[in-house]
């Protein structure tokens, strides 16, 4: 896998970590768990990227919703 192209799992969606030692590290769309990132597992299993790549919505719930509610009324 080339560097330029590899998937950074820490900023997608889809993974967690699950606490357990032994598979530190997890998928929720594949539905796995793994000592290895799972971009990598994916990449050593299917011969291509992971293609469920979604970047997390960094700030968007953040804000509460009175928050939201005050920036929208000013100008």
């Amino acid at each position: 896998m080339d560097t330029d192209k590899r998937i950074n799992c820490f900023e997608c969606r889809h993974y967690f970590v699950t606490w357990d030692a032994a598979a530190p590290r997890g998928c929720r769309f594949f539905g796995f768990k793994s000592l290895q990132m799972p971009s990598i597992v994916v990449q050593n299993s299917s011969g291509r990227p992971c293609e469920a790549f979604t970047p997390k919505n960094a700030g968007a719930n953040r804000l509460t919703k009175s928050q939201r509610e005050k920036l929208k009324k000013t100008p």
